[in-house]
């Protein structure tokens, strides 16, 4: 599954419909795991606009569905690194794709078997 260059955790498509980015996301192929579409859809404070800029938005980027390949490192990942069960999955997705995950969240970067990348948000 090695296609995928990076991997966007929820908060960096958050952050990228916002235009909180202070730099542009890095060139690669991008892809996003089923969990971060499930926790953006269903975001119960969605507006209209939102809804609009996100399906868009989900037409342009490969998704990654559950294999039990990820479910198997996602509890392994759970165990080793008490992680919530989305991050575990999220975590997962992207070290079954031997992708960089783009997260600004902590504990992800905890991980030791992950690639993780930050990114740096406007002032």
């Amino acid at each position: 599954m090695g296609s995928i260059n990076f991997l966007l955790d929820t908060n960096v498509v958050i952050y990228l419909h916002k235009g909180l980015l202070k730099n542009a996301l890095p060139a690669g192929r991008m892809a996003i795991s089923f969990v971060t579409e499930i926790e953006l859809r269903s975001f119960p404070g969605l507006s209209g606009d939102q809804e609009t800029w996100l399906e868009k938005f989900l037409a342009t980027i490969q998704r990654i569905g559950l294999s039990h390949e990820i479910q198997e490192r996602a509890i392994w990942f759970r165990r080793h690194y008490r992680l919530k069960i989305p991050d575990a999955l999220i975590a997962a997705s992207a070290f079954t794709c031997e992708a960089t995950l783009l997260t600004n969240d902590d504990p992800l970067h905890k991980v030791s078997e992950l690639t993780c990348r930050r990114l740096e948000l406007r002032q």
